[in-house]
């Protein structure tokens, strides 16, 4: 792991301000989400982890504002960032640390706006979250919501191929993490009075909200989720394209954060409905596994074994 001096003269930030506010954000992201910061400080390449950290601080700081307190106070909050951020966009200012990084990010690479406006756009959407009545619910979601996200936080890494077709790359990928979280989050989304599964696929396997709410382990539950971990894998797999279409220093980022949801749906299969009744982590000795072999892999683009195209 380079320092993080070395980054930040990697990435080309000189001032002493900058370098704070960098600095700062480097905190931030390693307070609030350990695992993302220490997957981007291990396996990123040293010039382009300063970057990545200013759109995951800001991603970080717009999430925690709108995970606290009831529905209205959650709006007005966001509401009131979205138009800080949107003042700094346009004037290239802020006082707020977190934004001054990004700008200057976004001024050092010539970032769109295209992503940071979408990625707020979907956070809007996500606040009044409706749940998904079918298959085409979903997919909106992801358009509007998961890639954008995704895209917000990876505008930084360089692509070998044309925007058009990585972008269809990373919707596979936000797809089959998006499928992932839905299982891993149900727990504390069915708690919070939101169902995250499409009511079509419920339907299919005759399972009602209740079964869910309730825990219950009948086939039909075992079988919606299985179902569903066997569409996110499909995605997954499909999406591991994308490896071959960035350069092969970013590959190990990638390749980890792939395997991270992998290693999700395997737990998923493990527990079974047993994980509707408690609240999902990540085991921490199988997410450093994951690092390691991440880096031992290198530029490669070939799948891990037991991670191969099409398993279910």
């Amino acid at each position: 792991m380079s320092s993080w001096r070395a980054c930040l003269d990697a990435a080309g930030v000189r001032g002493r301000t900058e370098r704070a506010d960098f600095s700062a954000a480097l905190r931030y992201s390693r307070r609030t989400q350990f695992a993302a910061w220490a997957s981007v400080r291990a396996l990123m390449p040293p010039r382009i982890q300063p970057h990545v950290l200013a759109a995951e601080a800001v991603a970080l700081y717009t999430d925690n504002l709108c995970d606290r307190g009831p529905a209205g106070e959650r709006r007005q909050r966001f509401e009131e960032w979205s138009g800080e951020v949107a003042a700094a966009l346009q004037t290239g200012r802020s006082e707020h640390r977190l934004l001054r990084t990004y700008l200057h990010s976004s001024e050092a690479l010539s970032l769109p706006r295209q992503w940071i406006d979408a990625y707020l756009a979907g956070t809007r959407i996500d606040l009044d979250f409706p749940g998904f009545a079918g298959e085409a619910d979903f997919q909106r979601y992801v358009d509007t919501v998961s890639l954008p996200a995704l895209m917000f936080g990876i505008a930084s890494v360089p692509r070998l191929v044309p925007e058009e077709c990585f972008l269809s790359s990373v919707r596979l990928v936000a797809q089959g993490t998006q499928r992932t979280d839905n299982l891993t989050d149900l727990f504390e989304d069915l708690r919070n009075g939101r169902l995250a599964l499409p009511v079509c696929d419920l339907d299919r396997h005759g399972v009602t909200r209740t079964d869910l709410e309730r825990g219950r382990d009948t086939p039909g539950v075992r079988a919606l989720l299985e179902a569903t971990a066997g569409n996110a894998r499909a995605s997954l797999d499909a999406g591991q394209r994308m490896l071959g279409e960035i350069p092969p220093e970013n590959r190990p980022f990638f390749r980890f954060l792939i395997d991270v949801f992998h290693q999700r749906l395997d737990d998923v299969a493990k527990q079974g409905p047993a994980l509707i009744g408690r609240r999902y982590r990540d085991t921490p000795v199988a997410c450093l596994r994951l690092l390691i072999r991440s880096h031992r892999a290198g530029a490669s683009t070939s799948p891990h074994p037991g991670h191969t195209a099409g398993r279910a």
